[in-house]
């Protein structure tokens, strides 16, 4: 595998979203008893509703970063979107309450849904030959961002840094990638672009075509049950943590950090190891694996046992959401990637919002006790597994299956 440039650009961008998608997580419990929406008193529908209402603004992001990329190439639009992500986490810093914040998350969110549905499909054009390796590596560092970003401010936090001053620091990610991706190229290592501007017509038709192909829409719903799955995890098993087993910062960005590193581990190695032509075999098993270890959380009561569950967690989860769309890329050669990843991406930062926000209302109906709505995540795994082996198995069937041969008379 060689890596230029770019790649080191993509890998920032990845690096940089995931930190400021997490930071707020795991300082959420402090957060919120700052300003007012304590989660022990019935909080956690506004806790999970921060991320619902970042989702409605990326989504809306994704809607229309493929015209803009069509327009200014994607290199431009990513690094004005860093911008703007970074801004937005800066704006949650300052917040003096809960309205700001969730503005300053819509806002950031803008930015961060171009990223996903961009980054993607910009490292796809660096590497047209293997592309599914170097995705599963670039999404590696979506991973390494959580781990590290979870780690630290958790015990940043727990030694009494203030959340403002670490939700601050992770901004200036955002700014850093802007940076790596805006700076003029070297002569000769421009990024490949397309040679001329797409009219927004030509666009809305690569969406039109990926819309009326079938298979599309089976893996719009797998990405929606993977982003929920991995999801509800990253979001969520910080605060569970401080709330069932103890009451520390660091206690929370430990599992949220074993969950990241099993995801780590597993992208950068599928990355390495799988074959493009085995991808389907790696989200099955994956799924299945994932939705025996989740089924086991709500009947821990081991802080131990449960961290090592979240990393082996993490091993199942990490290949679904690079693997889904670059098998969905391979499903569907005649459409345009770009577009392609753009609008399976807005199949799974719903499902991340989606069932963020539905586990949290499960946790308040149960009152204040997230342990009966951890089943949310082997539900969507097991979803995920069925989908995927249907497609696979439809697949197989169609080329047994001899063609027609017309008989004229």
């Amino acid at each position: 595998m060689a890596f230029g440039r770019y790649d080191y650009a993509a890998f920032t961008a990845f690096f940089s979203y995931a930190a400021g998608s997490v930071v707020v997580p795991v300082a959420l419990v402090s957060l919120a008893r700052d300003l007012g929406f304590s989660l022990e008193h019935g909080g956690m529908s506004a806790g999970g509703a921060l991320h619902l209402g970042r989702t409605f603004s990326m989504v809306a992001a994704m809607l229309l970063c493929g015209f803009a990329a069509g327009r200014w190439g994607k290199r431009w639009t990513l690094g004005t979107s860093a911008v703007l992500m970074g801004a937005g986490v800066l704006l949650c810093a300052l917040a003096p309450g809960y309205g700001v914040l969730l503005f300053a998350l819509t806002l950031a969110g803008l930015g961060e849904g171009v990223i996903e549905g961009l980054a993607t499909p910009f490292v796809q054009d660096l590497h047209t030959d293997e592309p599914g390796r170097y995705i599963n590596f670039a999404h590696s560092f979506w991973s390494i961002g959580v781990l590290i970003t979870v780690l630290l401010s958790g015990a940043l936090i727990t030694y009494g840094v203030s959340w403002r001053v670490v939700i601050g620091a992770v901004a200036l990610l955002g700014f850093f990638t802007a940076l790596l991706l805006l700076l003029p190229a070297r002569k000769g290592h421009a990024y490949p672009e397309r040679p001329e501007p797409l009219h927004w017509q030509t666009v809305w038709a690569q969406a039109l075509a990926i819309f009326r192909a079938p298979t599309f829409w089976l893996f719009f719903a797998a990405m929606f049950v993977a982003g929920g799955g991995e999801f509800c995890l990253t979001f969520w098993c910080a605060s569970y943590i401080q709330l069932s087993f103890m009451d520390a910062a660091w206690a929370g960005g430990v599992g949220t950090a074993c969950f990241s590193a099993g995801m780590f581990l597993s992208r950068a190695g599928w990355g390495y190891l799988v074959r493009q032509d085995q991808l389907k075999h790696l989200i099955i098993w994956s799924a299945l694996g994932g939705t025996l270890v989740t089924l086991l959380f709500p009947h821990l009561t081991n802080l131990w046992a449960f961290f090592a569950l979240l990393v082996a967690a993490g091993v199942a989860t990490g290949p679904f959401w690079p693997s889904v769309q670059s098998y969905c890329a391979d499903r569907l050669p005649e459409v345009d990637t770009t577009m392609l990843f753009i609008l399976l991406s807005c199949a799974g930062v719903p499902g991340c919002g989606f069932f963020t926000w539905l586990m949290g209302v499960l946790g308040n109906l149960c009152g204040g006790d997230l342990r009966l709505a951890f089943y949310l995540v082997p539900a969507c795994y097991l979803i995920l597994a069925g989908l995927i082996g249907y497609d696979a198995w439809r697949a197989s069937a169609r080329k047994k299956t001899p063609p027609r041969v017309a008989i004229h008379q």
